[in-house]
């Protein structure tokens, strides 16, 4: 529906407008006198005869006054008057029976909550805008409505085979027994066999361990995770023994990036760069023979002055050294956990002004809207997929069958 000029500049006129203060006051009267109608025009539909044509009625029920209710809309509160049925049948569609607001506030709401707006930010938000002020009680309960599609979500069916599965964790401070204490937002994002990201599922947890692992890796098969060809995770306690258990065609590759963390971890200030540079020759080399013995190198050279940090790399080569039996495009793909830290850093982005969660469920609420607004934007397949996946399948024969 348009207004034509002439029906807006007598609506000028007969007002008088002199700023848009005075514009979205019309507009509220004028919103609420159509709410009005549209109740009016819906109960005499429900009765099948207009006001005062008794001539036409076939119901022994009737008009029985008007109760009033204020609601909120996008123009702010309004006061509205329900025609009734003396039957008490009549069941409103435009406002329904209990319903207090016809705005788009709710939408607004779980939007800013997306955004990592604390409740208070959300509060001033609101009254600025409607000029009446929310609970934190109601914003929770607002936000409560997203839980069945959390649920939903976080129970769906998944693929039946995945090239690369990431696993990592991001940590958060929750409030529990009255107490603050770290939890651990675990994290799975999948490659599929065509190409695409997507987040699999998410977990919160204190503490992990190989039944702990077990258990996640078994709700992916339940889910419909037949098979995987290569997990990509950092140095998770208990993580390889898990995967061994639920799926033991598949290879393990440690991020090379997190080991690199941890070894310069025990390293000076002074002997970074230089061990930094060593290091390379490990894991830039060509083959799996040519990164072990420039380890041994690196050990001979540094093993006396950082005797741990060498030996972490000689105890995990297996896993670390997986990488070195792929394409170059592949590599670049499994050496390191990035394509989920990159998820991980825009979570920390996003819950920074949130120094701590009340309850895991808000903690859920906040990372699955973050997760829903990060994975929208992967419309567009992996770099030389085709060629990658190519090699996939002459290395892992059994992903054939999955391939549509």
């Amino acid at each position: 529906m348009k207004f034509d000029r002439e029906k807006i500049k007598s609506l000028i006129e007969k007002n008088g407008f002199e700023n848009v203060g005075d514009v979205q006051e019309v507009m509220k009267e004028l919103f609420g006198d159509i709410i009005k109608e549209m109740l009016e025009g819906e109960l005499e539909e429900e009765l099948g005869y207009s006001k005062h044509d008794y001539k036409s009625k076939e119901t022994d029920n009737s008009r029985n006054g008007h109760s009033k209710k204020t609601v909120r809309s996008d123009y702010g509160e309004i006061e509205l008057e329900i025609p009734r049925d003396r039957k008490g049948e009549f069941e409103p569609i435009v406002v329904k029976k209990h319903q207090r607001d016809i705005s788009g506030i709710e939408d607004q709401i779980i939007s800013m909550y997306a955004r990592g707006m604390t409740v208070r930010d959300i509060q001033s938000h609101i009254e600025d805008i409607y000029g009446s002020r929310l609970s934190a009680e109601s914003i929770s309960r607002i936000t409560d409505k997203i839980l069945p599609l959390v649920s939903e979500w976080r129970n769906r069916p998944l693929e039946s085979a995945y090239a690369i599965v990431y696993m990592d964790a991001v940590f958060f401070k929750v409030v529990e027994s009255n107490q603050v204490r770290k939890k651990a937002l675990y994290i799975a994002l999948g490659v599929s066999l065509n190409g695409h990201k997507d987040i699999l599922g998410m977990w919160i947890s204190e503490t992990e361990g190989a039944s702990y692992w077990l258990s996640i890796l078994n709700e992916l098969k339940n889910r419909g995770v037949e098979d995987v060809a290569i997990f990509s995770i950092d140095a998770l306690s208990g993580m390889e023994e898990a995967i061994e258990a639920v799926y033991p065609f598949s290879e393990v590759q440690k991020c090379i990036v997190h080991q690199i963390r941890n070894t310069m971890r025990y390293v000076t200030w002074r002997d970074r760069r230089p061990l930094a540079r060593d290091l390379k020759t490990v894991y830039q080399a060509p083959t799996r023979e040519a990164g072990w013995n420039a380890l041994l190198a690196l050990e001979e050279k540094w093993g006396d002055k950082y005797h741990l940090s060498i030996k972490s790399w000689k105890e995990n080569w297996e896993s670390l050294s997986t990488f070195f039996q792929y394409p170059e495009e592949l590599r670049r793909l499994v050496y390191t956990t990035n394509p989920i830290e990159s998820v991980n850093r825009q979570l920390r982005k996003v819950t920074k002004n949130k120094g701590v969660f009340p309850t895991d469920t808000s903690l859920l609420k906040m990372a699955y809207l973050a997760i829903i607004n990060i994975t929208k934007k992967w419309t567009v397949r992996t770099l030389e997929w085709s060629k990658i996946l190519s090699q996939l399948v002459i290395k892992y024969e059994r992903l054939a069958k999955y391939i549509s």
